[in-house]
């Protein structure tokens, strides 16, 4: 009997992020980037990394709280797209829909935010991240899965 030695193929390693498509009405909440290094200048979503330990969904309850005092049940939040994306690391990126939550909106890292702004289904900034803008799309398109930055 020949056995294949599985620990010779390289994972990938892949770092897991979240997203927080929060609807009111037929807006998105965008959050204004600066000091972060990275896309600064440019809106986003409310995001971050699932910590070792950590789901997806409880990160995206962690990071509403962290950054926009929104308190967010799990029932409350709808896996809508997720994106494979290929940077200078590999990134699994996990976009949640919520319609409803608790908590008086905050913008509570002025460090790193400057705004926190509900912007039109149909109007969004020019000053989107652009794979951000991508992953909306899918969104509204009802795309559920796509990839970015693979040469294929």
């Amino acid at each position: 009997m020949i056995v294949k030695n599985l620990d010779a193929k390289k994972r990938s390693g892949a770092a897991v992020n979240t997203y927080l498509v929060l609807r009111k009405e037929k807006k998105i909440l965008l959050s204004l980037r600066k000091n972060t290094g990275y896309f600064d200048g440019y809106y986003g979503l409310i995001s971050g990394h699932v910590e070792d330990q950590e789901s997806a969904s409880s990160a995206m309850i962690r990071e509403a709280k962290e950054e926009a005092n929104l308190i967010i049940r799990s029932e409350s939040l709808k896996v809508v797209h997720l994106m494979h994306r290929k940077t200078n690391r590999f990134n699994i990126d996990v976009f949640f829909e919520c319609t409803h939550w608790e908590g008086e909106l905050q913008n509570l890292e002025p460090d790193k935010c400057a705004e926190l702004h509900f912007f039109s289904l149909a109007n969004f900034p020019e000053n989107l991240i652009p794979y951000i803008a991508r992953a909306l799309r899918a969104v509204f398109h009802k795309v559920v899965y796509s990839e970015e930055g693979w040469d294929l």
